[in-house]
């Protein structure tokens, strides 16, 4: 149900929805004073002051005596007759000796420029024989300058952002789409051996720690313990160089700000109190607190440590899309125990987790145990959140895909001890969100991807068209043939949480399904199995091979701009990445069966990039 036709109140809750059946639900008494309490009484003083996003040149109504100071400090006053003609950009407006910040955005994302593949990929999984047991930045510059050779135009790949604390584990569990913040990068993906004075420092231990890491991830990818062994030569390397006086490092760490700052003092406190912030000493829990702010000063090295890990990540991820665009994927929140949780403690809903209403593929609903930003908050901080988060993701990338974009209009938030389908949907102020991805598209000169599968309310998928956001059409998913799928849009068969198809056409996803204690689908199964056979015109004895191929042959007729391959699709694997749901399975931690090097020679690997090539 679009917002206009919904009751909202004035907490932004939607008291009345369309189901999934499209059928009318309306929240109980309970659900609507929860959520209340979560969102809490909008001060309008902060919404007064809150920014003012326009689209650059167009009218709007200027106050009176306004003059704008642009980002680049230069002052201009407003007339109200001549209101356009601001560059794009992030300025303030003042009038009546007060400020407020002022977004003048393109209101239009970058639009591919060509019709092209790629790949997408975990990267975690995509491993050379130079790995250090898992898939890093420098295995990434190898796939996209494979893709380029193969005439690919992109690859797309897992979220990359930070986990856990730098200085002890990862992350608390493996998923990327729980990172602890969505600005930084996760050092794990490090290439050790191409740091500057690796080679000098480790000497003839760079061999034995590479075997040492890669005995790490077999069978399956053992993030703690390969971390442990990276995380001892990165230091070594880091104090040996005496980076932390490398000038470049500071003009690097100036130009970061506060952020890093702030990022890289939770990583030290993590690692001198452990567990989660909330149980630490009273001075820690918070940024301002004053343990938190005598750790620059108290433990420099360490904070540079962290600081020069986020630098190095940067340069191996902007050194990795020199061949082929890198599209990035932005999860749609955090975990609550990470950095960022920490850092934006004041702007999250305490007591709430979002998730998804019950759907054909998950009758109870979702919970996913990331908390929200509270929109009136988010709106009240200026959006910096958001456009870090944002501006970060797409960096040093030829593109972004937003997971679950539906969650820039509204959110569906799970009160704490409630089951997921007794949560309920929270607006969000959907246009001046675009408005900042738009910015960051245009400044960033990347095409955006909206992730809008499940339930996606009227008018969304329309709103995102008219923002030149593309779609993401699965053939799992779509009823209609590829053939009539709309040209804005990204297409590919599956995702990480969905089977391949290797996995659905040998009954191995189903197996999984059972194995892991799950109300396997068998019936889903076989409507896909007969999509391939009726439309992809697979014959019911093929082997996995040849399903995988006739999967791709329909999907080349889709007209969309962008065309994807999962690379386990092109080698035939039949797990999938994640399975949502299961604790015992190894999710997001099984490697591709074949290194990097041997992917050019894999027959299917040839078949798909000639296919998609071709309709490329």
């Amino acid at each position: 149900m679009a917002a206009t036709d919904s009751a909202i109140d004035e907490y932004g809750i939607q008291r009345r929805y369309l189901d999934n059946a499209d059928q009318p639900a309306e929240l109980d008494a309970e659900t609507v004073a929860a959520l209340r309490a979560a969102v809490g009484e909008p001060d309008p003083e902060a919404l007064e002051h809150s920014p003012l996003v326009i689209r650059g040149g167009t009218d709007w109504a200027v106050p009176a005596a306004a003059e704008v100071e642009l980002e680049t400090g230069e002052r201009r006053p407003l007339r109200p007759s001549r209101p356009a003609g601001l560059p794009y950009g992030y300025h303030w407006l003042e009038t009546g000796g007060r400020r407020r910040r002022l977004i003048v955005s393109p209101g239009r994302c970058v639009r591919p420029s060509r019709r092209s593949w790629g790949w997408t990929a975990q990267l975690y999984a995509t491993r050379s024989a130079a790995s250090w047991g898992i898939g890093d930045f420098a295995d990434l510059r190898r796939l996209t300058t494979l893709a380029a050779e193969q005439g690919a135009g992109f690859v797309l790949v897992n979220p990359l952002h930070a986990g856990g604390s730098t200085a002890t584990e990862p992350a608390p569990q493996p998923s990327p789409y729980f990172p602890s913040s969505r600005r930084f990068f996760n050092p794990l993906y490090l290439s050790v051996p191409e740091l500057p004075g690796a080679a000098e420092v480790l000497g003839g231990r760079l061999a034995e720690l590479a075997r040492q890491a890669r005995a790490a991830g077999e069978p399956r990818i053992d993030r703690d313990a390969i971390w442990r062994i990276k995380r001892a030569a990165l230091r070594e390397i880091f104090d040996a160089t005496g980076a932390a006086a490398d000038p470049r490092l500071a003009d690097w760490r100036r130009g970061r700000g506060r952020p890093v700052t702030d990022f890289a003092t939770w990583c030290v406190l993590t690692e001198r109190y452990g567990g989660s912030w909330p149980d630490w000493p009273a001075g820690a829990r918070s940024p301002a607190g004053p343990l938190a702010r005598r750790v620059p000063d108290e433990q420099p090295d360490d904070i540079a440590f962290v600081c020069w890990l986020q630098w190095q990540a940067e340069r191996q991820l902007g050194a990795a899309g020199g061949s082929t665009a890198v599209l990035q994927d932005l999860p749609i929140g955090v975990d609550p125990q990470g950095a960022d949780g920490w850092i934006y403690q004041d702007l999250l809903a305490t007591g709430i987790s979002i998730g998804a209403p019950p759907d054909p593929f998950n009758a109870a609903g979702q919970d996913w145990g990331l908390p929200p930003f509270v929109p009136w908050r988010l709106r009240a901080a200026d959006y910096q959140p958001f456009i870090e988060a944002i501006r970060a993701t797409i960096a040093h990338a030829g593109g972004l895909r937003i997971d679950h974009v539906m969650g820039l209009f509204r959110l569906w938030w799970v009160p704490a001890g409630s089951p997921a389908d007794r949560g309920g949907y929270v607006r969000y102020p959907a246009g001046d969100l675009l408005d900042i991805v738009a910015l960051e598209s245009h400044r960033a000169r990347a095409p955006v991807v909206g992730e809008d599968l499940g339930t996606v309310e009227p008018g969304v998928r329309e709103q995102l068209a008219e923002r030149n956001v593309l779609s993401y059409r699965l053939l799992w998913f779509e009823p209609e043939p590829p053939a009539r799928w709309p040209a804005a849009a990204l297409a590919a068969v599956s995702t990480h949480d969905l089977p391949t198809v290797a996995g659905l056409w040998t009954g191995r996803d189903l197996a999984d399904q059972q194995e892991s204690g799950l109300d396997a689908d068998r019936a889903a199964t076989e409507r896909l199995r007969r999509l391939l056979v009726e439309r992809a015109g697979v014959a019911a004895d093929s082997d996995a091979a040849d399903a995988v191929a006739g999967a791709y042959r329909l999907l080349a007729r889709a007209p969309s701009l962008l065309l994807a391959a999962s690379l386990d699709d092109a080698l035939a694997v039949p797990d999938r990445p994640n399975m949502p749901g299961t604790v015992a399975r190894p999710n997001w931690s099984i490697p591709l069966p074949v290194p990097l090097e041997e992917f050019a020679r894999q027959p299917l690997v040839r078949t798909l990039a000639g296919l998609l090539g071709a309709a490329g």
